[in-house]
């Protein structure tokens, strides 16, 4: 099991770990951990955004660069089996050309299809968060996990489960994180950190209370939908994703079934975040090109305006709603 991975390791002495244009805990803890488990110094961490602040409570989060490294003997894609999501690498000739040229794998957990462009290895398999299959494959391989790379996947399995609290969260996975406090995991220093990591200016604090006060509700309350342009993107990204402030907020009103968070971009390009208390989030984002799991996932498209989504949700949430209820 999962010997393809090691076969993609061998005689590579310089690789390189990228992480998709939209970096979240998962992401950024499956490359930390992976770069601590390959124990190697020649090994660099990529992302083509830069991280944004709310992820600085990984001790490592600094090692990520947005310098691709053209001299890797091999690529490692974490989190991600998706074409929308690179798009930012794709764009770039150069660095299209090495992944086409040289030795790419995929560790990813969704369940979307893997339509990358380029050729690739890939180990897909359906968990709670990559980091998850990051530690399975290691514990398969008797690799050593060092205490910075259990920290590591411990948050990452915590940041994609909400807390280890969604539905897709089952015995195994707290089985793991057993496993992970008997190798030295704090989860209460772990969890103090994040938490003040998480604390908000008030400046953000007002602007959470203009998000709020933006929310459209329809079919009848089951579903909140809200715009976020690019003046917020730029204005408030850096210092906290608007996407984090407000979609908990959104799952939390009485009769929301479904919540969407719409981002905006002067290039006609157009992202969203979907939450749901039923498993239609996947089927949602995928009608827009995108994928994800069956109760968070995200799509980006073109060419559409916030309310051309919101018409197109109106269409298509109803009737997904009432199939999932009679499945």
């Amino acid at each position: 099991m999962y010997q393809t991975f090691s076969d993609f390791l061998q005689n590579k002495n310089r690789i390189c770990i990228i992480q998709a244009e939209n970096p979240d805990g998962d992401s950024l803890g499956s490359a930390i951990a992976l770069d601590y488990i390959l124990k190697n110094s020649e090994n660099s961490l990529y992302c083509p955004v830069d991280l944004p602040k709310y992820l600085h409570y990984f001790p490592d989060w600094s090692r990520v660069t947005n310098d691709f490294d053209f001299r890797a003997d091999g690529y490692i894609i974490v989190d991600t089996a998706a074409n929308v999501l690179l798009s930012k690498l794709l764009d770039d000739e150069a660095i299209k050309k090495c992944l086409y040229d040289k030795p790419v794998f995929v560790l990813d957990h969704h369940e979307s299809e893997d339509d990358l462009e380029f050729p690739h290895e890939a180990i897909i398999e359906p968990l709670p968060a990559c980091a998850e299959l990051i530690y399975k494959i290691a514990k398969n391989k008797n690799l050593e996990i060092p205490l910075p790379a259990a920290n590591a996947i411990y948050s990452a399995i915590s940041a994609d489960t909400l807390g280890l609290v969604s539905a897709s969260v089952d015995a195994e996975t707290m089985y793991i994180m057993g496993e992970l406090i008997d190798l030295g995991v704090n989860p209460a220093a772990l969890e103090e950190t994040r938490r003040n990591f998480m604390k908000k200016s008030r400046r953000i604090l007002d602007y959470k209370a203009d998000l709020i006060k933006r929310v459209d509700y329809a079919l009848n309350g089951t579903l909140a939908t809200v715009h976020i342009p690019f003046e917020d993107i730029q204005a408030y990204s850096d210092e906290y994703n608007p996407n984090v402030l407000i979609m908990e907020e959104l799952r939390l009103v009485e009769g929301v079934e479904v919540a969407v968070a719409v981002k905006t971009y002067p290039d006609g390009k157009v992202t969203g975040k979907i939450r749901t208390s039923v498993p239609i989030a996947e089927q949602i984002a995928g009608y827009f090109g995108g994928g994800g799991h069956p109760f968070a996932a995200g799509f980006r498209t073109y060419d559409t305006s916030y309310d051309e989504v919101v018409t197109e949700l109106v269409k298509i949430v109803p009737k997904l709603l009432e199939e999932a209820k009679n499945a």
